[in-house]
């Protein structure tokens, strides 16, 4: 299969003109092959007799692969500019199957090993090796769908697929690239296995975990204790959570600096219309995001009914409509489920999501005493795209939050 254009990696032969024992002459149209942009035609290299035909009508080939093969004489040969050893020599097969230092010998420290009974021509297909490392299902150097055509795109529209669903997919395309055969053997050996319909809520939240991830996302993290966080939640009449303490530090912090809070658009950064704060609550199968608006113009204390409020109704997956929209940024209090430090995902709408982990008792070392003191320590992680901020800018924004919360009266 000839290279029929600019990043075209495969064709589709839609009819064959020759047959076997039929003698062509150069530059002849021998079939006519469906790219994803025209009809084209192939030609033969030179002119000889069909003496082998492995193309089939509505199969994909990738660029490379081997349609046929003629037996010419060695004028034609030449004059297609094919090289033709002078003299005699062993066969291709013979001299692949030597080893590379001496009879008998292994070879150390290679990617493959290969016998006598492997074969480098091509006349026998793909060569065969075997790999040092086992266990992986896709090859280490399989490129997987990183170039879709628009038919397989097409194909994949269909049946709802995006590029994310081939990641386990070994392209047999020409540079590894995934084709339609591909694709089709992968749906139908996955038509052998178990499933179960995924729900809307798992299906919207995967969209979205996708499209976020298509953004340089880095998280940092900083050590705070939440001892005078504590405290002072004993002080309330309505008891607020960790989480709300977050909510509100985080609000005061953008507020200072809303342009962290900021979406890259094209060449512009985008600023928040106001310092709107989602928390992630955990739902059946999903997670939703209720906004509470305008966190930093309320004070603690007003806004713990409105945080319990928006808990229930998220639960219930009744959010109100001006709990439902675009925020600034997110918190999220992993440490509920007992995990200590993660790497949560921003929502693709958003820069930034404040991640608190689980409180832990730890020795802490007091100068006024001059002894080690026992304090409640938790693990604050900023993840965020790094488009818009570095390292720097994370850092002092996260070291900012840690130290309102050193402050709750403050809140």
């Amino acid at each position: 299969m000839p290279q029929l254009g600019e990043s075209i990696a495969e064709a589709t032969v839609k009819h064959l003109g020759i047959s076997l024992g039929q003698d062509v002459d150069a530059d002849a149209e021998i079939m006519e092959v469906e790219t994803q942009k025209a009809t084209m035609a192939v030609t033969v290299p030179c002119a000889g007799r069909v003496v082998e035909l492995r193309a089939e009508v509505e199969v994909s080939y990738a660029v490379g692969a081997t349609l046929g093969f003629l037996e010419v004489t060695a004028d034609e040969a030449r004059r297609a500019g094919l090289d033709l050893p002078e003299g005699p020599s062993e066969p291709i097969s013979a001299r692949a199957g030597a080893s590379p230092s001496g009879a008998g010998e292994v070879e150390e420290n290679l990617h493959f090993r290969y016998d006598a009974g492997d074969v480098f021509s091509t006349d026998d297909g793909p060569l065969r090796v075997e790999p040092l490392v086992r266990g992986l299902p896709v090859p280490a150097n399989a490129t997987g769908a990183s170039y879709i055509s628009p038919r397989l795109r097409v194909r994949m529209a269909e049946l709802g697929l995006n590029a994310a669903d081939l990641a386990g997919v070994a392209g047999s395309g020409a540079g590894g690239r995934v084709t339609v055969e591909d694709f089709e053997r992968f749906m139908a050996g996955l038509e052998q296995l178990p499933m179960t319909q995924a729900s809307p809520m798992r299906v919207a939240v995967a969209d979205a975990m996708r499209r976020s991830w298509t953004r340089p996302l880095a998280t940092v993290g900083i050590q705070v204790a939440l001892d005078a966080l504590l405290a002072h939640r004993r002080t309330m009449a309505d008891t607020p959570g960790p989480t709300l303490y977050a909510i509100r530090a985080l609000a005061i912090a953008l507020a200072e600096s809303p342009a962290l809070a900021g979406r890259l658009v094209g060449g512009r950064i985008v600023h928040p219309k106001g310092i709107d704060i989602g928390f992630a609550v955990e739902v059946d199968d999903g997670v939703l995001v209720p906004m509470i608006r305008d966190v930093d113009r309320q004070d603690l204390a007003s806004l713990v009914g409105i945080y319990n409020r928006l808990v229930e109704t998220g639960r219930s997956k009744r959010l109100p409509p001006e709990a439902i929209g675009t925020g600034a940024a997110t918190v999220t209090n992993f440490g509920t489920f007992g995990i200590v430090w993660a790497t949560p995902i921003p929502l693709p709408e958003q820069n930034l999501l404040l991640g608190l982990g689980a409180g832990r008792k730890v020795p802490q070392w007091s100068p006024e005493r001059g002894a080690f003191v026992p304090v409640t320590e938790a693990q604050l992680t900023l993840s965020f795209d790094h488009r818009i901020l570095d390292g720097g800018a994370a850092g002092r924004l996260l070291h900012r939050i840690a130290t309102l919360l050193q402050s709750p009266a403050s809140l």
